[in-house]
């Protein structure tokens, strides 16, 4: 009996083990490392008014949705790496309209999946993912706002977990007098450092360039950033680290777990058309699965069987809009920072509006 319930048990552990393993090997130092830096930066360091310019409620929509939505071109990004940032947006006062574009969008057009995308699974698929990627963000966007913003909380009353930092309010004051282009240039330097990072740059001149960066980093914070402003740094990246990666550790072990008892053979037998059935599931895989960034492209094209005529366009466009942008983790994560409502229907949107997207492309095609 103890012999049975161990080989019942022990594999789906192993599984969620193993999962969780790869994951923290190729991600904790490279990806969410620096995320968490930005993160800590934005709300530290970065004037409210220029995240308010860009992301808050009341700004542009053309402005705001244009940034939000595009903005994963430029960061190298997966479902995880993305929510230390957004959570850092999102505490400095984003709307949740542009926040959660930018969520969606960060890991859901990464110009490096995009295009190997379009290189290995064909051009026609390449461009239906950036296309459907940045109008889904939008469209995100603009629901989620239409939904939520006329209840806006005021400023400093939720939103935050119950973090009443003293750092949150570095700039309440008058502003430190210092080059107006140096706090910009941090930033830069720090997004500099996780896109060197995730890069497929050989080893020693990728080893090289971070050096630069990184000392280049601390030597403007050491020069220009005053003692309050490098406490409030530290503090507010040392608390998102604390409130974010128990919970991708978590989530990234049930996923491996889940991945165990996926009936692979079933499931693809279901996607080799691009009706709701199959596009339905595909994006609820998606949104459950993890997807380190790029590995869509070979588990849609491989696993699943795309590249070979087993799976059809409409699901594995699906697969690849969903399954990038979410996953159990992120679910988590994404629940913890906004609340059960609003992570609740950002869920549903993604998942729907991906399989919307898929039966569209399936029926073009």
């Amino acid at each position: 009996m103890t012999i049975v319930s161990s080989e019942i048990i022990l594999p789906p552990l192993q599984s969620g083990l193993e999962t969780l393993m790869e994951y923290l090997s190729a991600h904790v130092l490279t990806c969410l490392i620096p995320a968490f830096f930005i993160a800590g930066a934005i709300v530290a360091l970065l004037q409210k008014d220029v995240v308010m310019k860009y992301f808050g409620a009341d700004a542009k929509k053309w402005l705001c949705y244009s940034v939000a939505a595009t903005s994963g071109t430029v960061l190298a990004v997966c479902s995880c790496t993305i929510l230390p940032m957004f959570a850092g947006i999102h505490r400095r006062g984003a709307g949740i309209g542009p926040a959660t574009a930018f969520l969606f969008s960060g890991p859901a057009i990464n110009l490096l999946a995009v295009v190997l995308t379009a290189k290995v699974l064909g051009l026609d698929l390449g461009i239906a993912r950036i296309v459907a990627a940045v109008s889904m963000a939008v469209v995100i966007g603009l629901i989620m706002a239409a939904i939520f913003e006329r209840k806006r909380v005021p400023e400093n009353e939720g939103g935050s977990g119950g973090h009443a930092s003293a750092h949150a309010n570095v700039f309440s004051g008058e502003v430190p007098s210092r080059p107006a282009y140096v706090t910009p240039l941090f930033l830069s330097m720090l997004v500099g450092v996780l896109l060197v990072a995730t890069s497929k740059i050989a080893l020693w001149p990728k080893a090289i360039m971070l050096t630069v960066l990184v000392l280049a980093s601390a030597w403007l914070l050491l020069r220009y950033f005053e003692d309050i402003e490098k406490s409030a740094f530290f503090g507010e990246t040392w608390w998102l680290v604390k409130r974010i990666f128990p919970l991708l550790v978590v989530g990234t072990f049930i996923t491996g777990v889940i991945g165990y008892f996926l009936p692979m053979e079933l499931i693809r037998s279901i996607f080799g058309r691009s009706d709701f059935l199959a596009c339905f599931i595909a994006s609820f895989i998606g949104a459950l699965l993890y997807m380190p960034t790029l590995l869509e492209v070979p588990i849609v094209g491989t696993l699943f069987g795309y590249s070979s005529g087993v799976m059809a366009a409409g699901p594995a466009l699906a697969l690849l809009l969903a399954g990038p942008s979410m996953s159990l983790p992120n679910m988590i994560v994404i629940w913890k920072v906004i609340g059960a409502r609003k992570a609740g229907v950002y869920i549903s949107l993604v998942v729907l509006l991906s399989t919307l997207a898929g039966m569209i492309y399936g029926a073009i095609v």
